[in-house]
């Protein structure tokens, strides 16, 4: 089951067409010799706002946090921050911070002097500093760890040193590349909460990049999800989650059980959707204004909107005919893979006692609502 973030951006009686970007990308492009690796890209990060790029590897999300920072400019379009255009100014004098992947901390500086750093080369006096640097290591709780080495510290506690040397600068947006990447899925999870509470605390606007779905959709309050240099949809983690524009978009968050197959007449309200496979029966949809009788399409499914059982449900659902080929006990839940058809298999899942247990080789059936699922036109 997908989890989101639900933190709140606007005040009372604020609308978004009335808040100034914090960050405002107009139509940038990179080019990597003959390759486009940011194709005419386009998004506005709004203040306090936790954003997201997700994407695979190779999708361009990096070039892009790249071109914000500084560190690579684009070929066309423009950057703006704070409603000022970034297009040849260098990274040391944008108004951000940028966190790496590897964190890059100083190993021969203790957490404190690794904190300091950026104020020291931007001569802050040094009552200032100290002042400053306490703030921040408050703020990401390592007080009381000001003397130690990085190689004395755990993965989550370097990330955090990282994360207070982005903080004291005080910067309009703090870029994250791939922050928890380093770190064993435990710690990962557990940061993700520490990230997101730090980041609302201080009301930090950033930019995050990652390639892994559960951390953007539980910490951001908006995701762009990027494909070949190209960002193919921008909204809330629900949005993008259970209204995917595109099969890529909804195949990249979570996993879609899917069918090929084309879209036949209407019928009622709906229109039947015909399977290649032809072991599985027609069965109706709905569609968009996109789609119409006669053409190739792809539906798609999520495993939490999928229910089964042994015999056939009433009338109100749509229900297929499967073969329970797997069960994987998860703890919390147990997954169940059904065959559906000649050689497809979809995933649905059921959580503690709620039905009875299912064995391998099991007739069931598959059950959904009408208005359940998605028709993608090829």
């Amino acid at each position: 089951m997908a989890t989101f973030s639900t933190s709140p951006l606007i005040a009372s009686g604020q609308s978004l067409s009335s808040i100034t970007p914090t960050i405002d990308i107009r139509d940038i492009v990179r080019n990597h010799g003959p390759v486009a690796a940011v194709d005419h890209v386009s998004f506005q990060v709004r203040p306090g706002e936790f954003f997201s790029i997700l994407g695979p590897s190779g999708a361009g999300k990096t070039s892009v946090l790249r071109i914000v920072a500084g560190f690579e400019d684009p070929d066309a379009g423009d950057v703006l921050i704070d409603g000022r255009s970034m297009l040849g100014v260098p990274p040391n004098r944008r108004p951000v911070n940028l966190v790496f992947q590897s964190y890059a901390l100083f190993p021969h500086l203790t957490v404190s002097e690794n904190v300091a750093f950026g104020l020291k080369m931007r001569r802050v006096p040094a009552a200032l500093i100290d002042d400053q640097v306490r703030q921040a290591l408050t703020m990401v709780k390592l007080v009381g760890k000001e003397k130690r080495k990085p190689a004395q510290l755990s993965g989550g506690e370097q990330q955090r040193v990282a994360l207070a040397r982005a903080l004291v600068n005080k910067p309009a947006v703090v870029l994250l590349d791939e922050p928890l990447a380093a770190l064993d899925q435990q710690l990962r999870q557990a940061m993700q909460v520490e990230l997101k509470s730090i980041q609302e605390q201080a009301g930090l606007t950033c930019v995050c990049v990652t390639h892994h779905q559960e951390e953007a959709m539980m910490m951001s309050d908006r995701i762009a999800v990027m494909h070949q240099g190209r960002m193919w949809q921008v909204g809330t983690p629900r949005e993008v989650y259970e209204n995917p524009r595109t099969l890529f978009v909804s195949r990249f968050l979570g996993v879609s059980n899917e069918l090929a197959g084309r879209v036949g007449d209407a019928v009622a309200d709906a229109h039947l959707f015909q399977p290649t496979d032809d072991r599985v029966p027609k069965f109706p949809v709905r569609i968009g204004p996109e789609a119409s009788a006669g053409h190739p399409a792809t539906w798609s499914l999520r495993p939490e909107q999928l229910r089964m059982s042994r015999d056939r449900p009433g009338d109100r659902d749509t229900a297929l005919p499967g073969v329970i080929e797997k069960v994987l006990f998860a703890g919390s839940e147990t997954k169940y893979l059904v065959r559906v058809g000649r050689d497809t298999l979809w995933e649905t899942r059921t959580t503690g006692a709620t039905q009875p247990p299912y064995a391998s080789g099991d007739p069931v059936f598959l059950h959904w609502a009408l208005g359940e699922g998605r028709v993608f036109v090829e």
